[in-house]
């Protein structure tokens, strides 16, 4: 991993800055004013489909609500996996787009689903999960198999048939 450094410039590292006189003399009042809001960008926007680069957004994630997270392993007619996230940690953020990409090269063979573990703490303390992201693998209502951290597509997929042929 590479070390950073910085070096401020002359004009930067000078123990007396020199400002103008109106921005010295302005009250502390009229310098600290909140900030104003702007409205959501256009992509953003509820009803808006388009991008702003002119192409059309698609989004194929499919929400399904269950009264229970047993309810959701019992009724998955294929296994289940699990990725156990919070919204704060890195390494979680950097496996969404893979995860989409698992999930669209298993499709047929495992369904994908996300649990943040701020939210349902219980199911997270129920499987101990203690590191993030962790990874478990769900066949006929059982873990059969869990993996911790962030993975290249390539190497989840791996481990995710052999866990498929072996469980």
């Amino acid at each position: 991993m590479a070390a950073f450094t910085t070096t401020a410039p002359a004009a930067v590292a000078s123990l007396t800055p020199s400002r103008p006189a109106s921005v010295v003399s302005r009250s502390l009042a009229a310098r600290w004013t909140p900030l104003r809001c702007s409205p959501p960008a256009a992509g953003l926007r509820k009803g808006h489909t388009t991008s702003r680069r002119g192409g059309t957004l698609l989004v194929q994630a499919k929400k399904q609500t269950f009264s229970s997270f047993d309810e959701l392993l019992e009724k998955s007619d294929k296994p289940v996996l699990v990725d156990f996230y919070a919204t704060w940690c890195g390494p979680c953020q950097y496996m969404v787009p893979i995860l989409q990409e698992v999930s669209e090269k298993l499709n047929d063979k495992i369904q994908v689903v996300k649990i943040d573990t701020e939210k349902y703490a219980s199911i997270a303390s129920r499987y101990r999960i203690e590191a993030l992201p962790t990874f478990i693998i769900f066949k006929d209502g059982k873990p059969c198999y869990r993996f911790e951290g962030a993975l290249p597509a390539n190497q989840m997929i791996e481990q995710i048939e052999q866990c498929l042929q072996t469980c």
